[in-house]
């Protein structure tokens, strides 16, 4: 067999062939959602996306007899490093066809980069954080991934077991049932924590979107700072993924808590647009966006991207009172199937609160590490 050329993408149309590959690669799949061309090629390129602005990237084509088989993103991340204080590369946009010898030399590649880097250890996927979308599904490969979540084939965690990758941490995604009523229980947290603490709970208000992003911001980097990879998103960042998000927020699914004045939690909750985004290969025009709109008529799923509580207030049970809002709201719009999702494995809170929703792990995703 043909040997296997790795390139490193430096020309445009190696950086177009990066760009196009899962397009080909997936174009037999049902259950693979093309992500919007536009999206795309924002993400890949660094003088419009602002993580790389702590970040180096450098990306890798694979080939054989001229054909691109395979495609990899080795990733320095010098936040992560600082954050953490650990040498740990990263790698992501990883796809591969059928071929070990193909995943191999793209691990190999990423890996010689990131070493060359200083880095003692590789870890991934991450596309390209753990602020984005992350992870390897290593089950329930017959269903479409919700909005911002990933998706590969069946083939994947065979490749990175072989190469001799080890589980790093794991991301559940659980599934919420908003056909039947609440929990009891989580209506008598819901209410006694508010009472007690004198809470108030309001809608992102979309006239004021700017600032509100900014609150959302200070919060999330608070409540998430001790959990296992978090990284925190520059302001920069954080209004990229604002203005990204706003075209499909609801506002009374978008939920900020407030003490004195102050916010204290938030969550953020989306229709899963991946439903009619499967219908436009990638792109809105010419057609695509009218088959988006007829297709997001018929959605009822609802992911729960994002939640966070301040340290000092986390364990009381404010998040019960997000989650109940979001179920009333949700259900009210026909959104009875929910996703919550990703939950660290490590993060024991938000499993037992994941739990006392009702809710049960349909999928898991997860993140590889090997020394370099």
């Amino acid at each position: 067999m043909t040997t296997v050329e790795i390139i490193p993408v430096r020309k445009k149309s190696d950086w177009k062939a990066f760009l196009k590959f899962p397009y080909h690669h997936y174009k037999d799949n049902p259950y693979w959602v093309p992500p919007l061309v536009s999206d795309q090629k924002v993400l890949l390129n660094p003088k419009k996306h602002p993580f790389y602005s702590h970040a180096e990237v450098q990306l890798f084509l694979a080939k054989r007899d001229g054909k691109t088989v395979g495609r990899i993103a080795a990733i320095i991340d010098h936040l992560h490093v600082k954050t953490h204080d650990e040498k740990v590369g990263l790698f992501g946009f990883f796809e591969t066809i059928d071929d070990t010898d193909v995943s191999a030399a793209l691990f190999e590649a990423a890996r010689q980069w990131v070493q060359e880097k200083g880095m003692t250890h590789l870890r991934g996927p991450v596309n390209p954080s753990m602020n984005e979308d992350c992870g390897l599904l290593i089950d329930a490969f017959d269903d479409s991934p919700r909005l911002m979540m990933p998706y590969n084939p069946e083939y994947y965690p065979r490749h990175f077991e072989k190469h001799g990758f080890l589980k790093a941490q794991d991301l559940y995604a659980y599934y919420v049932n908003g056909t039947e009523p609440p929990p009891p229980k989580l209506a008598r947290v819901a209410e006694r924590i508010q009472k007690k603490e004198g809470l108030t709970i309001r809608f992102v208000d979309l006239k004021h979107y700017d600032e509100e992003v900014e609150r959302i911001w200070q919060v999330y980097n608070k409540a998430w700072s001790k959990n296992w990879g978090f990284v925190p998103w520059t302001k920069d960042e954080f209004k990229h993924l604002g203005k990204h998000m706003k075209t499909a927020l609801i506002p009374d699914l978008a939920l900020i808590i407030e003490k004195d004045g102050v916010p204290i939690a938030f969550s953020v909750s989306i229709p899963d647009m991946n439903k009619a985004l499967i219908k436009t290969n990638g792109r809105l025009f010419p057609t695509g966006l009218f088959k988006l709109l007829y297709h997001a008529r018929k959605i009822t799923w609802v992911r729960i991207v994002v939640l966070g509580v301040v340290h000092g207030f986390q364990g009381q049970g404010i998040d019960a009172l997000l989650y109940l809002e979001t179920w009333k709201n949700g259900v009210k719009r026909g959104l009875v199937n929910g996703e919550m999702s990703w939950i660290l494995e490590s993060n024991a809170m938000m499993n037992r609160a994941a739990k006392m929703l009702g809710g049960k792990i349909y999928k898991t995703y997860r993140i590889y590490q090997k020394p370099c």
